[in-house]
């Protein structure tokens, strides 16, 4: 029998136009391979609209980003549907999305991370939590979706209250100088590891999802004890949280600082599937094709863990 899939895209966060994209390309790709699909862009009914559907779905192919597709939301009723699902189980993916509880565990677990502290949202008007320069971003959104690098040259507070939609709390995170890396892990294997230069500014939602915004070195020209020491925190990381499937782990490499100078910034548990997507981009350089990728995803789809 035809492996029946649903294919979850849209969604209600600020990355929806991007999961769409995701969404659209998975599809396709199910679609040469032989499954039978059905897009599902998701909505506040997902819960009824999911559970109509689930005598005719054998999986849900989980192409959501950002809060409720990435976050645990999504993954908890497909467990109660008993509907197995691409990627990170519920708590993993609750975990990764809450980056201070992330970051403790990297901590725990002998990941270099950057410093930071959470605050108020209201603090950020009139006062200064850590030494300029210092990054400021939501402490559950993905896609650097509210990112900003708050320079010696920024005048006035970091934020205020009428300019920050993304909730009462925000992660203010020592910036780390040098350059952007990000790495795949598909299962137990890490893919390799991807230098990003943008074009101007620093990687932020516009750079990553509009072409010709930045360029993509694959593999990342590092040194090579520097790219295996990726490799393994991409691949710690992965673990500690309990993830599966397919993650990504974004880092900076400070080349100026003398030793391995890495330090881990996030994990993504739902890497965007887009044509300007690092994660197929890196499997692609390690042999394996879109398709290929998306027919192990599916394979590896499960309930529970």
């Amino acid at each position: 029998m035809t492996t029946r899939i649903v294919v979850l895209m849209g969604g209600l966060s600020a990355e929806r136009e991007v999961s769409l994209i995701s969404g659209a390309a998975v599809s396709e790709s199910l679609r040469r391979l032989g499954y039978l699909v059905t897009p599902l862009d998701v909505g506040q009914n997902l819960a009824l609209r999911l559970s109509q559907m689930r005598p005719y779905a054998d999986l849900a192919f989980n192409a959501l980003h950002g809060r409720y597709g990435e976050d645990g939301c999504v993954q908890g009723l497909c467990e109660l549907l008993q509907l197995p699902y691409t990627h990170s189980g519920l708590l993993a993916s609750a975990l990764a999305m809450d980056k201070p509880m992330a970051k403790r565990l990297f901590a725990d677990a002998g990941i270099p991370v950057a410093e930071s502290v959470v605050v108020d949202a209201a603090t950020l008007t009139d006062s200064e939590p850590l030494a300029r320069p210092y990054v400021i971003k939501p402490i559950n959104e993905g896609s650097s979706v509210g990112v900003r690098i708050v320079s010696d040259d920024d005048p006035g507070p970091a934020a205020r209250n009428e300019s920050w939609p993304y909730g009462s709390k925000v992660m203010v995170e020592r910036y780390v100088p040098g350059r952007e890396l990000t790495v795949a892990v598909m299962g137990e294997r890490a893919l390799g590891v991807t230098e990003i230069r943008p074009r101007e500014g620093f990687y932020d939602y516009t750079s990553k999802y509009t072409a010709g915004r930045a360029d993509h070195l694959v593999p990342a020209p590092v040194p090579e004890e520097v790219y295996r020491e990726a490799l393994r925190i991409a691949k710690l990381a992965h673990t500690t949280l309990g993830c599966r499937g397919v993650s990504r782990a974004d880092m900076r490499y400070d080349d100026s600082s003398g030793g391995m100078g890495l330090r881990l910034l996030e994990i993504n548990t739902q890497p965007g599937m887009t044509p300007l997507s690092l994660v197929p981009e890196l499997a692609a350089h390690a042999g394996i094709d879109f398709d290929a990728l998306v027919r192990w995803m599916v394979e590896d789809a499960r309930c529970a863990g």
